[in-house]
């Protein structure tokens, strides 16, 4: 899979742009705030319909326009061309696939499929829980649909449930209705999120296993308070969440949030039995990361038949020699967007051939 082109109008800083792609490494340079990541942005909304930098939709639209646009050409495995456009307003966002309207945005997911890799994913390892339910939400919600849709449910009842209790409702039977719905998307989201968990681990064990020389192994766990004896059927774990809610009712009123649920949950990172999150060097942090983050290209191959394409965000610098030259041998599998201020000669030297371009702020030019 990979992108043939894109076309930004009044899109962040770029008022008319238009670009052509080389199937395998395209590389983005220029000076910092001259537009390289809102490209790598433009591509990225192909994939779910956002940003992968903010949640308002609006911050994408250029400053004194009303309308943002994103079009993109994309290449299937096996040869097949689809037209993604997707328009920005203050209304909302509108969503085409070869000129049909979508009436979802779920319906977008699978068309492509896209791993992003940023300064910020390198922190990921030692940032809070949030970060990392992130990942998971991300990765999950391109692979599985049916998680994009559960996902966002769960988030609007959990959020009516929280107004409730800031209100002081005490209405016992009406939050229990709540609560039944809380049961029904949380279930879902946990056993999705054990599942990938479960398939990615062994991934990111023996990629972490390779840039570590040998000396390391990593271990990655699903942490969630929800426990279920093993067998236990759909109807016996919703008995049990629901009796997880009940039991911490009181003082969810009090707190004016709900405190248990796969939102509260979290990744348990080890290198070498010791928890990563807490105790891991520096280094340490940063080859996990790696490793999760190129675990999810094979993932995705694995889970959909589909290559993905990576996004590499001002990240190369951020690295050092050997992990910069896994993450180039990463790079020969599948097209490949690198943004940076400058590479260094040796490691130019060591890129696969591509295509070069110079962002100089709202300009692309094509070396």
């Amino acid at each position: 899979m990979r992108f043939q082109s894109l076309y930004l109008k009044n899109f962040r800083n770029y008022e008319d742009l238009e670009l052509e792609f080389d199937p395998g490494l395209n590389l983005i340079l220029g000076e910092n705030g001259k537009g390289k990541t809102n490209i790598l942005e433009g591509l990225f909304v192909m994939g779910l319909g956002r940003s992968f930098r903010t949640n308002s939709d609006r911050e994408m639209i250029a400053f004194g326009r009303e309308t943002a646009l994103s079009r993109a050409k994309v290449i299937s495995d096996d040869e097949k061309e689809t037209e993604i456009e997707i328009t920005y307003s203050n209304e909302g966002k509108l969503i085409k696939v070869d000129g049909v309207k979508l009436q979802r945005t779920v319906d977008l997911l699978e068309k492509v499929y896209i791993v992003v890799f940023s300064p910020d994913d390198l922190r990921i390892i030692k940032d809070g829980p949030d970060s990392r339910r992130r990942f998971m939400d991300r990765e999950l919600c391109q692979i599985r649909p049916v998680y994009y849709s559960d996902l966002g449910s769960y988030k609007k009842v959990l959020k009516q449930r929280n107004m409730l209790f800031k209100q002081g409702c005490r209405d016992e039977s009406l939050i229990a209705v709540f609560d039944e719905s809380l049961a029904d998307y949380g279930i879902r989201i946990i056993e999705e999120r054990e599942r990938f968990v479960s398939r990615i681990r062994d991934i990111c064990a023996s990629i972490h296993f390779e840039i570590s020389s040998g000396e390391e192994k990593l271990g990655i766990e699903y942490e969630t308070r929800f426990s279920a004896a093993e067998g236990a059927d759909l109807a016996e774990k919703k008995d049990i969440y629901k009796r997880k809610l009940e039991e911490s009712r009181e003082s969810d009123m009090q707190r004016g949030f709900t405190g248990f649920g796969p939102h509260k949950d979290d990744l348990k990172i080890e290198i070498n039995g010791i928890d990563t999150r807490q105790y891991g060097s520096q280094g340490q942090q940063r080859t996990a990361a790696l490793s999760i983050k190129l675990a999810e290209i094979d993932l995705i191959k694995q889970e959909t038949g589909c290559s993905a394409i990576l996004l590499l965000d001002d990240v190369l610098s951020e690295l050092d020699q050997r992990r910069q030259r896994y993450l180039i041998e990463a790079m020969r599998k599948v097209q490949v967007f690198v943004t940076a201020t400058e590479i260094d000669p040796e490691v130019m030297r060591l890129l696969p051939k591509g295509k070069s371009f110079v962002a100089k702020g709202g300009k692309v030019l094509t070396q």
